[in-house]
């Protein structure tokens, strides 16, 4: 027993060696694959974050896109002690993104875990995957054929508030399309009325939007990076009294939609296509997930929680986002605005009635529009993947444990891709030529197996609010392409907001 002892011993105190041997021999990898690349000098604590913390926000986005110019297409940056490869061409986002294993987001993402847990966004692993065929369902086309009264019904309300400011004289947009999003995402998300676009003073909506500033705040500070650190700082504190507001309010939510539920009669005797479709009544994502649970315990509260609360963070910035910047396309393009309008006109012929799923399906320039402003004004600049195995990039073997960021912003500019990549045109995506371009050249929603499962629902919502817009105004931007300044932080937005005009069509 004696000599077991003495072996367990001798194994206690070599362990802590050998696992400190083993990650300086990975450090040692990874700092020799990423010295290969180009990158900012490097400083103690900080690494190359310095020019990140001590830069004014309005400078940020401009320094992180000028820096393939300085670079290359691949370079190289560290976050304090945390490593990343910068990626700027579609031929090398396409080797990560294809990827069925490498699927894990970057460290920075574990800054929003507290906030929507093991969700879509956050989650990784067996329990991802799990998710995503479980919710999958969720998005069926015939589902969002269900959501489209509610889109239409929200965007009308929205022409109808604009009405007042469609005198030509210019204002910012940008809190009105919120207001109109947070509606639709609420109102779709969790069958919850909120009333944005009369009532601005919501706590929870406002905890939403500070908890995104706080996120971004961390992560351009190392210092902060540590939980215990974070924790116990004023903006710590500041963040977990936001995200207890936030899941207060969803988990009341779940509560209430589950009483209901329970309480209707007949909800045992719903087919297993209804629960698929949500063909009983028009309903929530929340709904469909409760249903979907019924006998099954597949998702627990916390669970469906998470996964509202990640529909809910995701979607309204983004389809806000996308339809402000097409909004802010067409008021400098007149002439794309015009064939937008006649477009519309063809569908409707001066019928004063709703958008139908049909409607929607046709307006295929429209859509072209949007995707051509999602191009240059991509709403997610960047993301991140964390490398659980080895890739190749250029003959350099990039080690597992390096953080990728793919700036999606650079590579839907590559002039290899989309030759006078600053050019508006829409007919860039018609099916002949994108069939020329690499697949992964244009990713507003990301590609591969871990897209945006939710890019179609952010489609037609965003299609059927710049329609109601167009169908009734003609639209004019303020400033210009070549005049505008960017706040690049999760999301793409403009400084000083959107400013445009509106005038009655004739």
């Amino acid at each position: 027993m004696a000599v077991l002892d003495f072996l367990f011993l001798i194994i206690i105190i070599l362990l802590p060696f050998w696992y400190f041997s083993k990650n300086r021999k990975q450090r040692r990898r990874i700092i020799e694959a990423l010295e290969k690349f180009k990158g900012d000098p490097w400083y103690p604590i900080l690494g190359t974050a310095w020019s990140q913390v001590f830069v004014r926000k309005e400078d940020l986005f401009d320094q992180m896109y000028n820096r393939p110019e300085k670079y290359g297409p691949i370079y190289r940056s560290w976050v304090g002690s945390e490593p990343l490869i910068h990626l700027t061409k579609a031929k090398h986002a396409e080797i990560l993104l294809k990827s069925s294993v490498n699927i894990k987001k970057g460290k920075n993402y574990e800054f929003v875990r507290s906030f929507l847990g093991d969700g879509l966004i956050t989650g990784h692993g067996e329990q991802w995957q799990r998710h995503r065929k479980l919710i999958t369902p969720a998005f069926h086309f015939k589902i969002l054929d269900g959501f489209q009264d509610i889109f239409s019904e929200k965007s009308q309300m929205l022409v109808e508030e604009l009405q007042p400011l469609a005198d030509g004289k210019f204002f910012d947009i940008y809190s009105h399309i919120t207001h109109c999003a947070l509606d639709i995402i609420c109102e779709t998300a969790m069958g919850v009325k909120i009333n944005a676009m009369q009532c601005f003073d919501s706590e929870y909506i406002k905890a939403i939007y500070r908890i995104a500033e706080i996120i971004l705040y961390r992560w351009f500070r190392p210092w902060l990076h540590s939980d215990f650190i974070f924790k116990h700082s004023p903006v710590g504190k500041e963040h977990d009294k936001l995200i207890r507001i936030v899941h207060d309010f969803v988990e009341s939510v779940i509560e209430d939609r589950k009483k209901e539920l329970e309480n209707s009669k007949g909800i045992t005797e719903v087919s297993e296509e209804d629960r698929l479709l949500g063909k009983k009544k028009k309903m929530a994502f929340l709904d469909l997930l409760l249903l979907q649970n019924v006998g099954k315990n597949e998702l627990s509260d916390k669970e469906i929680r998470e996964e509202v609360d990640t529909f809910m963070f995701a979607g309204h910035d983004t389809t806000t986002s996308s339809v402000c910047w097409t909004l802010f396309s067409l008021g400098n393009y007149p002439e794309i605005q015009e064939k937008i309008h006649e477009e519309i006109d063809s569908i409707f012929h001066g019928e004063d009635r709703p958008f139908t799923p049909d409607d929607v399906a046709k307006l295929q320039y429209t859509e072209r529009v949007i995707k051509e402003t999602l191009r240059l004004y991509a709403v997610v600049p960047y993301i991140l993947r964390y490398l659980v195995e080895d890739i190749e990039l250029e003959g350099v073997t990039i080690p597992a444990g390096v953080t990728v960021a793919i700036h999606i912003t650079n590579l839907h500019k590559d002039p290899e891709q989309f030759p006078d990549p600053h050019r508006f045109d829409p007919d860039r995506f018609l099916p002949e030529n994108v069939s020329k371009r690499n697949p992964y050249s244009h990713i507003p929603f990301s590609a591969g197996p871990r897209n945006c499962l939710g890019q179609k629902f952010a489609s037609r919502s965003a299609k059927t609010m710049v329609a109601s817009i167009l169908r009734k105004y003609k639209v004019k931007s303020q400033v210009k392409p070549s005049e505008m300044k960017y706040f690049g932080t999760m999301l793409l937005k403009p400084q000083g907001g959107l400013r445009i005009s509106l005038e009655p069509r004739v």
